[in-house]
């Protein structure tokens, strides 16, 4: 099959259009016509070599779409249905078989590293015949349409348009899940989180959907801050005017709860670490170069405080994202307001106006 498809040939490229060969779907995958597909900072990480994908390749892991096809052994899905793409697992280590599918011991090469199927297979081969990267997240959904891993896949309903539903695959599903699986606070609770772009953003939907009463959005560009309020933040904090630990700490009398890093950086996580109470907990989003190092207060950390890595929100997609759409469509969890949407051929538009701070979700439209 022929596809068109954004392709990145070279570090911190520009992604161009072109048509690609696309393989058949084997008898465990299921083949997409993407509708819509966000754009996440893990792609631009990847595009950077930030995250090492070979290259060339077609990234993008937020797709949403119309089933077209599957194979023989497929029984989740079936022509016709909608669906979002999320990310595969290998269903046989020790964290899969215990249902911590995002801790899977195998995450890496079977979302990220081959750029192929798990066994080596290219799936994306261009014009001339020659190999480009694809599998990305079992997806790369930066195209028409993209083969996927039945895990990859999730059904969902289909009264939401489903160019709104893309981001759940990843970035909302982060920052919801961060707070209401990994850090589950009570009622009446107070958090703290640290970066207000679409995962951020995310957790503070979320803290409002857990009753927290006290959230803290921090971040450095007033608008954000500004989006943050509407969707529930009760207090901001400008990172860039005084002290962010020491507003926190004054705001909360003596430190929130709860904090989340969702920016990637050593010098904010170690902010969201100290201005936690006693048993307080930081949960660490950001994504990061491997190899990045951070320098704790042990003395801090040994007073009951605790730092936890979370990955894709500890969520099972199947179950977690088909909660936020009834929450959606109940008006409790209005994620759609951070979307903006982008045609196509608008890729490098979109990813300048996400670099820039000036949308918080692009999402295109292929």
């Amino acid at each position: 099959m022929q596809a068109t498809a954004a392709v990145v040939r070279e570090r911190s490229g520009t992604f161009r259009l072109e048509e690609l060969s696309l393989a058949d779907p084997r008898d465990d995958e299921v083949l997409v016509r993407i509708v819509g597909v966000g754009i996440c900072h893990t792609d631009l990480a990847a595009r950077d070599q930030h995250i090492p994908v070979p290259l060339p390749a077609v990234l993008g892991h937020e797709g949403a779409g119309v089933v077209e096809q599957v194979g023989s052994r497929v029984t989740r899905v079936k022509p016709g249905d909608h669906v979002v793409l999320t990310w595969t697992y290998c269903g046989t280590c020790g964290a899969c078989r215990s249902g911590q599918y995002a801790c899977c011991e195998r995450f890496f090469p079977y979302n990220i590293a081959n750029g192929a199927r798990p066994d080596g297979s290219a799936t994306l081969h261009d014009r001339d015949g020659q190999v480009v990267h694809g599998h990305f997240f079992a997806q790369s959904s930066f195209a028409e349409v993209a083969i996927a891993s039945e895990r990859s896949v999730v059904r969902v309903r289909d009264d939401v348009p489903l160019e709104l539903i893309a981001p759940l695959g990843c970035g909302v599903m982060t920052g919801a899940g961060a707070v209401m699986n990994s850090l589950q606070p009570r009622p009446g609770a107070s958090i703290a989180i640290f970066g207000v772009g679409p995962v951020g953003m995310s957790a503070v939907l979320a803290a409002v959907v857990c009753g927290c009463t006290t959230i803290i959005a921090v971040d450095t560009k007033p608008g954000r801050l500004a989006v943050a309020t509407e969707l529930g933040a009760t207090h901001t904090v400008d990172a860039t005017q005084g002290n962010p630990v020491e507003a926190i700490i004054d705001i909360t009398g003596g430190g929130p709860e709860f904090s989340l890093e969702c920016v990637g950086s050593p010098k904010v996580l170690r902010q969201a670490m100290d201005v936690l109470p006693r048993r307080g907990v930081c949960g660490l989003l950001g994504v990061v170069a491997p190899g990045t190092e951070v320098t704790l207060d042990m003395d801090l950390l040994m007073n009951g405080r605790a730092v936890r890595g979370i990955i894709e929100g500890d969520a099972v997609p199947d179950l977690f994202i088909p909660r936020l759409l009834d929450l959606y469509s109940r008006g409790r969890f209005p994620y759609t307001s951070l979307v903006t949407f982008y045609a196509f051929d608008q890729v490098n538009e979109a990813v300048e106006d996400m670099e820039q701070g000036r949308v918080i979700k692009p999402v295109l439209r292929p």
